[in-house]
This record gives structure tokens, C-alpha cells and sequence, in this order.
């Protein structure tokens, strides 16, 4: 059975907001939710960036769904305030908490005034912090010299089973790299190919443990409504990789996406009013193989496309793949 999740996206909505979107996702059938964990928003369209993780203890006392976060250890976090609170999360509701750790984002990570490194450099340093973050969930204290440094650390609340560390990954590259270390996977949706060969990497490279996508799309009650929605609020998606990681402001977003029309925002966004079109692509997902599908409505109006979606959407997909 396909569990399907809600995307909680910081970046768009004030996180009182964010807080009812997700208690209405639980009470209209979703399986799960899991948060984005920004500084900045990607467009100053947006507007806003809630910090994620003191949001999540109230999401997950308000709620009794699993949660999930996107983080990046070793610049903006080091990886003992990464761990610690991981931990926390677990300590006070077992069994419910996951986190999924990248190499970083220059949009959140500038802002501690150091470098933002090359990614052969954050990649390293993301293995590093890794390490240090098992080691203190383990229960040890942690000393290291490296490109990531801690002195004499530990994690005195500790829960009785760590958390599973997930590989954020978009490309197969990455997901190989992510199968030596972590206990799943989640990436993006993207062509069907490319998302295949994602899946295949890590599998291939012995990575174990849940697959999960995260799929951006724009529901109205008018296809014109829907591409106007996606237009106005994710043009970011434009932004190819690597470029996504080294532009370092909103603003920098915003000029980079400022001509791009609905058409072409229609190609990084699943847009459509109606929800059996919806359905069939987020099918073909679950039919690919993954075992989590998270759906990241990006609009800023979410009752609306909960509701719509818990009903026409939602039974039919946790079917695909039994």
C-alpha cells in the first residue's frame, strides 16, 4: 500500500497556517506529512519561512502522523544541534520521525557569512556530519578534526531508537553516494527516466530502506486557475541544477525566473483542475516503485485542494502497488 503524504512548504505559508493545513491533511486521509527546512523563501513571492523545527513539535503533538523534514547539516546547523534535535523528535514521539539530510542550499546556508563550498566540498562534509550524527544518537561522545570540527560532544536525551537518516537526492549521482550511509531515500518528481535511474543508483549501490518522491502540483478548480497558481507561486522550479544550489536570494530567483510564462512553469509543475489527471501521473509513481508519495500543492490556498484531493485522489493511490 502507497503512503501518501502532505508537504508542509514553509517557504509559502505562516506556520499558524501551516499548522491547521496539516491537521486537515490527517483528518482528510493522508498517511503522513513531511516540511521543507528553509531560512529564505525561494521567491520574495512567498514570503514567508517558519523554522522547521520547532514547528514540528507542534505539528506532531497537534497531529498523530509520521513526520519527515529536508535538512542540510554542517553550515547553517552544525551537526550536534542537527542530532540533538533530531533526537528530541524521536525522544518525545517514537516511531514517528524521519530526517532527510542534503549537502546544502547557498538560499540558507550564506547567511553564517562562510563560504558556501564547491559540492565535491559539501558532499564530503555531508559524510562527515553524518558520521558525527550516528555517532551522538548512538549514544557516544564525538571529537572530530575535519572539515566538519566538535569537541567533546554528546546527546544526553536520547531516544530509545534513533531516527532513520534519509538521502536527499536528485540525481543518480547522489543517490548512489547516499546508499552507503542512509536508511532511504526521497527525491523529486522528474522525468520518468531520470527518476528510474535515481532509484536504480541507490538500489544498485546496496541503499536499503524506503523510496519516497516529493511532486510538486497545482490543483484549482479551472485548469487557467491552476497554471496561474504554479506561474505565480513555484516558478523556482525553473532554476536548473546546479544553479538551484549556488544562487544565494530570493531575489536572484526572481530574476533568473522573471520571463518565464505559465507554459513553461506547466513543465516543472503537475498542473491540471482535474483530479483523475492528477491521479494517473502520481500512479505512475507508486507503479515506479516508490513507497511514499508526498504531494506539495503549491498554492497558497491548501483547504481547498485537501479536501478535493482526500476525496478523488487519496483512496485510489494508497491502492496502487498492493
Amino acid at each position: 500500500m502507497t503512503i501518501v503524504g502532505f508537504h508542509a512548504s514553509h517557504e509559502q505559508l505562516p506556520p499558524a497556517r501551516l499548522l491547521h493545513a496539516v491537521q486537515r491533511a490527517e483528518e482528510a486521509g493522508f498517511d503522513a506529512a513531511m516540511c521543507s527546512d528553509h531560512l529564505a523563501p525561494w521567491s520574495v513571492r512567498q514570503g514567508e519561512s517558519g523554522f522547521a523545527w520547532a514547528w514540528l513539535g507542534a505539528a506532531m503533538q497537534a497531529t498523530g502522523l509520521p513526520f519527515g523534514v529536508v535538512t542540510a547539516p554542517g553550515q547553517r546547523y552544525h551537526p550536534t544541534v542537527t542530532a540533538q534535535a533530531a533526537a528530541t523528535l524521536e525522544s518525545m514521539f517514537p516511531g514517528r520521525f524521519w530526517a532527510a539530510l542534503g549537502s546544502g542550499e547557498a538560499l540558507n546556508e550564506h547567511v553564517t557569512g562562510e563560504p558556501f563550498p564547491p559540492k565535491d566540498e559539501r558532499d564530503a562534509r555531508l559524510r562527515e556530519s553524518v558520521e558525527v550524527i550516528r555517532r551522538l544518537l548512538r549514544g557516544e561522545e564525538v571529537t572530530t578534526d575535519g572539515l566538519v570540527r566538535v569537541d567533546r560532544a554528546r546527546i544526553w536525551s536520547l531516544p530509545d531508537v534513533p531516527p532513520p537518516l534519509l538521502t536527499a537526492a536528485v540525481s543518480s549521482e547522489t543517490a548512489r553516494e547516499g546508499a552507503e550511509w542512509a536508511d532511504g531515500l526521497i527525491t523529486v518528481d522528474q522525468p520518468r527516466d531520470a527518476l528510474r535511474a535515481v532509484i536504480d543508483a541507490y538500489r544498485d549501490a546496496g541503499g536499503h530502506g524506503p523510496t519516497a518522491v516529493q511532486v510538486h502540483l497545482s490543483w484549482a478548480p479551472t485548469d487557467e486557475e491552476a497554471r496561474a497558481i504554479a506561474h505565480e507561486q513555484w516558478r523556482s522550479g525553473l532554476v536548473p541544477a546546479p544553479l538551484a544550489w549556488e544562487l544565494d536570494t530570493p531575489e536572484a530567483f526572481d530574476e533568473r525566473t522573471a520571463d518565464a510564462t505559465p507554459d513553461d512553469v506547466a513543465e516543472t509543475v503537475q498542473v491540471s483542475s482535474d483530479p483523475a489527471h492528477h491521479l494517473a501521473k502520481l500512479a505512475e509513481l507508486a507503479e515506479l516503485g516508490f513507497d511514499r508519495i508526498y504531494l506539495h500543492h503549491v498554492g497558497t490556498d491548501q483547504d481547498a485542494f485537501i479536501d478535493t484531493f482526500g476525496e478523488h485522489v487519496l483512496p485510489e493511490l494508497k491502492e496502487v502497488g498492493r
